[in-house]
């Protein structure tokens, strides 16, 4: 009886929506049931960019390309033979499975509208994160499959992912260690791999993909046209499911829709085909993790990789480095104190950048994290598309009845179990001393742009407009690398938030607003007393961390938009300095920390203002 009620209303209800909306001239959304969806927009003028309509079809045409590409890549790849024991697919299955994943990370299918693929937030022209430049300036977090639902961060970055470890908590040190997402909240807990786990939230994130059950990843499997591939490297017959009349209604409708009164399994499965179902979102984020882990993404390929080979000796490698950039590197791992967290290798010992490095080159690759979590003071950013998102959509989701008593605890969220269900009570007491802290991405393809637009940097150089730290605060290195060294200098140092700076100062120059969580700030930076010059030194030689230098990188020629260009002598802000300032605006007025994030228990000490 509950199956047949809930199938039907399902199928009643997605007539009913597609007799209203029939004559609506502006479309968001469109399923395979006709279903047009009004786009969700409650956000006032200014937050979404003007082109984004245009920008979404542009990275959709790329996302296409790309599938595309795989699909050949796959039918040109001599079939691996199953042998030995334990059986593995010998010779080519290592490039199937990354393959696979490779399909299924650019399958736009694997959404209620069949317009989102993993990819769309994560191209690899931007180091496999947000590839729409005007978004990146302004409403920070990307618009999911139903139209304009959008998350509450910056895409974060595919490459070096796989090598973060399963979260673990260390003891002696008290600090934790791990996970994927900017708040490690993919622990690895159940596939020994955090990246896996992270393949697995997106497709049913009501602010991404949205679909409202993870059985809809192997339904839409069973029609995909790189099935057989599926069934090779993860055995014949594993898509076998018997799915109930009216799934595609349900698998059509975004997760979150009132219709589903917050179940998070609305296809009614028999136990048996259930597990199956989970069997097959498991071997989705096995695959996924295998091609992020492939040199498609994590390449290791960047000039500072042939510096290393030229260290070591390697044949025929030599020392491309510039004056500015090895200059850089010494300040990175001294007076900058950047490898204290983004660990490369060596021994962070420089006082000065005259100083002698006596240190040795360990013999690793480096990944530039220490795979740990900081909160670094980042000021509320205004512009963020999640604060916006608290009046109910066409589907009678609210994504953030918050509002601005929204407040991004980062891991700290996640261990009260509030962002995310948290799969170790042990760790729920540590919560208090994680607010506000984020992973410490791996500082490798920071800079990395399309090949057409050659720096991150605004001026008088075509360049391509990113979002940097987890609120997109930042948009430039030079900011970034100016934040990290002046953050708390005195004079720098003001009780306003973003859009409030005094009168003679100049916002990400020498006015910092408070920090959005004043709770553990990581004092390892903030005033290291860097000179202009060497900060754009840092700058320099991070740039030197993009692949794509000692060999080509897949996919990185892909960007079919428009490199942003500025004129410095009539713009102001066309510095790095100053990049994206003409897109601040004021903070409102906060209310307090919403109680269902800062009153959770262990609560945040001390309060959260």
């Amino acid at each position: 009886m509950k199956r047949t009620t809930l199938v039907g209303v399902l199928l009643i209800c997605v007539a009913g929506i597609g007799v209203l909306l029939r004559s609506s001239r502006t479309v968001a959304a469109q399923d395979s049931n006709n279903v047009l969806a009004p786009p969700y927009n409650p956000y006032p003028p200014g937050i979404l960019p003007s082109d984004l309509v245009s920008e979404i079809a542009r990275v959709r045409r790329e996302v296409v390309t790309i599938e595309n590409e795989a699909l050949a890549q796959w039918r040109a790849l001599p079939p691996p033979t199953l042998t030995g024991q334990p059986p593995t697919l010998q010779g080519t299955g290592m490039r199937a499975n990354q393959l696979l994943g490779k399909l299924m990370n650019w399958d736009e299918s694997m959404s209620p509208f069949k317009n989102r693929a993993c990819g769309f937030c994560h191209m690899p022209y931007a180091a496999f994160s947000g590839p729409i430049p005007s978004v990146n300036l302004t409403m920070v977090a990307y618009p999911g499959s139903y139209e304009f639902r959008a998350g509450k961060r910056t895409a974060q970055r595919y490459t070096y992912a796989p090598f973060f470890p399963i979260l673990n908590y260390n003891e002696t040190q008290g600090l934790f260690f791990g996970g994927n997402f900017w708040d490690s909240r993919a622990t690895g807990y159940l596939l020994g791999s955090p990246d896996a786990e992270q393949a697995q939230h997106p497709p049913v994130d009501t602010q991404e993909h949205a679909l409202p059950d993870t059985a809809c990843i192997a339904f839409r499997l069973l029609t995909a046209p790189y099935r057989p591939l599926f069934e090779t490297v993860w055995g014949a017959g594993s898509l076998d499911i018997k799915f109930p009349l009216g799934t595609e209604a349900i698998c059509n409708t975004p997760g979150g829709a009132s219709i589903f009164h917050g179940s998070a399994t609305p296809i009614q499965l028999s136990p048996e085909d259930r597990t199956k179902a989970n069997n097959v979102f498991d071997h989705w984020g096995n695959s996924l993790d295998q091609y992020e882990a492939s040199p498609d993404v994590s390449a290791f390929s960047s000039k500072f990789d042939g510096y290393l080979a030229f260290l070591a000796g390697v044949p025929g490698a030599t020392n491309q480095m510039t004056a500015d950039e090895l200059a850089g590197l010494a300040l990175f791992n001294g007076k900058g104190n950047c490898n204290s967290c983004h660990v490369d290798g060596r021994g962070t010992t420089l006082t000065a950048a005259s100083s002698p490095d006596n240190s040795k080159v360990a013999s690793t690759t480096p990944k530039f994290t220490c795979f740990g979590s900081a909160n670094e003071g980042l000021p509320l950013n205004p512009r963020d598309a999640i604060y916006y998102q608290n009046k109910p959509d066409f589907f009678g989701f609210t994504p953030n009845p918050d509002g601005f008593a929204f407040r991004d605890l980062g891991m700290g969220s996640f261990l009260r179990g509030v962002a995310a269900p948290n799969p170790n009570s042990d760790w729920t007491q540590f919560a208090p001393k994680t607010d506000g802290q984020f992973q410490v991405s791996s500082a490798r393809n920071v800079a990395m742009t399309p090949t057409q637009c050659p720096t991150t940097e605004a001026g008088s150089t075509p360049y391509f407009q990113k979002g940097f730290f987890h609120n997109g605060y930042i948009k430039s290195l030079k900011q970034l690398v100016h934040f990290y060294n002046t953050r708390d200098k005195k004079e720098y140092v003001f009780n306003v938030t973003s859009g409030h700076c005094p009168a003679g100062t100049v916002e990400k120059v020498n006015c910092w607003p408070m920090p959005e969580v004043k709770n553990n700030l990581d004092m390892t930076t903030g005033n290291l007393g860097l000179t202009d010059q060497e900060e754009n030194q840092i700058v320099a030689f991070l740039q030197t961390l993009t692949d794509g230098y000692t060999r080509p990188y897949p996919d990185r020629d892909k960007f079919t938009g428009a490199c942003m260009t500025c004129n410095p002598a009539t713009d102001p802000n066309c510095s790095p300095s100053t990049q994206g300032n003409g897109s601040l605006i004021p903070t409102p007025p906060l209310p307090p920390c919403g109680s269902d994030i800062c009153g959770v228990p262990p609560v945040p000490s001390p309060p959260i203002p």
